[in-house]
């Protein structure tokens, strides 16, 4: 079981879960590779059975337009008959930005393992076990 984690990190929150969920999927017995999101793109699809996704909430809760943002919308028609996961933190609204996306996962086909994980600021001990959860549920 190959696990590609994919992020997008401003503070260094994001990049901690994504860190956490590696070692969760790692844990479970997965060969895991991690990309920031510039370096990730559709062509790597297919060398990955499962994917955790991880962007926090930018802006007007939204995903990073820069570099995540076009990443996703390159891969995710992709991801129709993968696991995927979604993750990322937040310092500010309601996980509105989460919400969206979820949803937009769902309107091209793609079935998530779990709910998107939030974390509001730094993830503490609580937040990395569950980052580690979503990990595992992966494999």
């Amino acid at each position: 079981m190959k696990v590609a984690i994919v992020y997008w990190s401003g503070t260094g929150n994001t990049e901690e879960m994504a860190k956490a969920v590696a070692a969760g999927a790692a844990e479970a017995g997965a060969e895991v590779s991690s990309f920031s999101a510039s370096d990730f793109n559709s062509s790597m699809i297919s060398d990955y059975d499962s994917f955790a996704f991880g962007c926090p909430s930018m802006g007007t809760e939204e995903l990073e337009d820069c570099e995540f943002q076009p990443m996703f919308d390159d891969v995710k028609d992709s991801l129709g008959n993968k696991k995927v996961a979604l993750f990322g933190s937040y310092g500010w609204g309601d996980g509105e930005w989460m919400r969206n996306w979820q949803a937009d996962c769902e309107s091209s086909g793609i079935s998530l393992v779990a709910d998107g994980l939030i974390v509001n600021d730094a993830p503490d001990d609580e937040a990395i076990e569950n980052c580690k959860n979503l990990g595992k549920a992966l494999v």
